[in-house]
């Protein structure tokens, strides 16, 4: 669970809820992964590991 903003949680989970917000919005960038089409959950895997790395990879070439 993911604290909701402007409220304080005693173990500390709202402090980093902009890196998790951050990651959705990347991923929703991906219109298979926004919209789920597959349906079989192994597909639906395969995509959303091709995104993380497609988005890896353009971070990376923008930092060399």
């Amino acid at each position: 669970m993911i604290a909701r903003r402007g409220v304080a949680h005693g173990s500390g989970l709202g402090k980093v809820r902009w890196v998790v917000a951050r990651a959705f919005a990347w991923l929703h960038q991906f219109k298979r992964l926004r919209i789920r089409y597959e349906r079989r959950a192994d597909l639906h895997q395969g995509l959303l590991e091709l995104a993380c790395s497609v988005i890896c990879l353009r971070r990376l070439s923008r930092a060399f």
